[in-house]
């Protein structure tokens, strides 16, 4: 880096100009999250609205999350390569516009289309701002605490996105609900245009566009799979030959990225084992989140008969506790480890679910709030400690592509969560969604529990000493000099 990029870069790096960055990217987490929040809890008025299906409201949510797990990794490698901050404003433009277009959909099918819009503007938005935070803090203690306030800003999307959604869908409509992310999306422009520096890094990896069709074939085939398997039959040719399809391209996608030069998906990431663990847990704890959102607002609303608005007031218990668990997790991850939050997460989130497995129409609302409250200190525990693991082993010039692995694993998680606990209860709901519903959720907690039990092994596995050998030999192969982050000279911003 020469001479006349210093002054810039120190500007940048003083500590009231990182936080400032960190508060600019955290408002891209908050409008990604919280239309994810806000659309789960439209979703019975876009099934009366629209006429939709199960399987409707399924694809509402999964056409979002895959296409946005498909583009993550492209994003991030793209980030690297032409400039964060050039590919973070795109992204926020783009999101904005598939808002709109969103909250003037004339049917389901064109819903769908513009929630893909939303995806491509998502996509480059999470990873891109956590690798700008990633280059910004430096210092590995700092780093964790602002990763802890990075997740406690998700647990503000839970506890605003119910009570906002729930209020729009009341008061307006649920097209209201993809307009409140027009403001948001302007004002982080703006900000990130006056205040957030440009960086790449030294040496990009080029565009590796087989990598990029292998990683949408191989999850829109295995989400296609699991959405429609109910309708079709699990043993149908058509599921079997969608199984089949999804594990040859994900084998594909190995194979070929082991091969190739400058990879879309770095394998030789997962040599590490607190990074591969970083990555199945977040898939594990992001499933468990998507599959909670969609049965429980489909619980409140169609079996407990409450109003939007008050089946938002009764998650908010649960998304203020993910508001203090994150933060509070984060501090505990730069004194002691991640192997505390990881392990008071897993506990959490299998207990929060064991209970729901007991879920009947007149359960009492004192049960429910907590088990609410559980599920939210497992959630608002663990997301710290994923995003931390992912992004600190690695090299500043590898934080666009390691940070779009930890949110491809998020988008997958979640993608799947809707995809399984949404077939596995189905069934029931085939001829419209009513009372015995809360029934057909209990074979979707005990998924749920499950996944709680996986991440307390990997918690523990992930934690220990022969763990922290393979991080550091691994990120010693991506290892660069210090200073070899290249930030761009600017005029001076205020």
């Amino acid at each position: 880096m020469g001479d006349r990029d210093a002054p810039q870069r120190e500007q940048c790096l003083t500590r009231r100009r990182r936080l400032l960055v960190l508060g600019i990217c955290c408002m891209s987490i908050l409008v990604v999250s919280l239309d994810t929040t806000i659309v789960n809890v439209a979703l019975p008025a876009i099934h009366s609205s629209l006429h939709s299906s199960l399987r409707g409201l399924q694809w509402t949510v999964d056409a979002y999350t895959l296409v946005l797990a498909s583009l993550l990794m492209l994003s991030g490698s793209t980030a690297d390569r032409v400039g964060r901050r050039r590919v973070f404003q795109l992204g926020l433009v783009v999101f904005s516009l598939g808002s709109l277009l969103c909250a003037v959909a004339p049917n389901l099918e064109l819903l769908v289309t513009f929630r893909i819009v939303q995806a491509v503007g998502g996509s480059m938005l999470n990873p891109v701002a956590m690798s700008i935070v990633r280059n910004v803090f430096e210092d590995p203690r700092e780093r964790a605490q602002a990763i802890g306030l990075w997740g406690a800003v998700f647990g503000i999307s839970m506890a605003l996105g119910p009570i906002v959604g729930g209020t729009l869908v009341d008061a307006i409509s649920w097209r209201a609900v993809f307009l409140v992310n027009l403001p948001v999306g302007v004002a982080a422009i703006a900000l990130t245009a006056a205040f957030v520096p440009e960086s790449r890094a030294p040496r990009p990896r080029r565009v590796d566009p087989a990598g990029q069709t292998l990683v949408v074939l191989a999850l829109a085939s295995l989400t296609y799979a699991i959405i429609e398997g109910p309708r079709a039959g699990w043993l149908s040719a058509q599921t079997l030959g969608m199984f089949a399809f999804s594990a040859a391209m994900f084998v594909a996608l190995v194979a070929y990225e082991l091969r190739h030069e400058q990879p879309l998906l770095e394998v030789r990431f997962f040599r590490s084992a607190p990074f591969s663990g970083a990555s199945a847990i977040a898939v594990c704890v992001f499933a468990a989140i998507g599959g909670f959102l969609f049965l429980n607002t489909l619980y409140l609303q169609d079996v407990r008969g409450l109003s939007p608005f008050h089946a938002g007031l009764y998650t908010l218990p649960m998304a203020l506790v993910m508001c203090i668990a994150a933060p509070l997790s984060g501090r505990a991850l730069a004194r002691r480890g991640a192997r505390p939050p990881l392990l008071l997460g897993g506990c959490a989130l299998l207990a929060a679910a064991l209970m729901l497995t007991r879920l009947a129409p007149s359960t009492s609302i004192g049960y429910l709030l907590v088990a609410y409250v559980v599920f939210g200190l497992g959630a608002g525990a663990l997301n710290p400690p994923i995003t931390n693991t992912a992004v600190s082993g690695m090299p500043p010039s590898q934080a666009g592509v390691a940070a779009a692995v930890a949110s491809t694993s998020r988008q997958v998680g979640m993608t799947l969560g809707v995809a399984v606990v949404g077939a596995v209860a189905g069934g029931s709901v085939a001829g419209g969604l009513g009372k015995s519903f809360a029934t057909a959720t209990h074979p979707g907690w005990w998924i749920i529990a499950g996944l709680g039990l996986v991440v307390l092994g990997l918690g523990l596995v992930t934690t220990t000493g022969w763990a922290e050998q393979t991080a550091a030999r691994s990120a010693d192969r991506f290892r660069e000099p210090r200073g070899s982050v290249r930030y761009e000279p600017r005029e001076a911003t205020g």
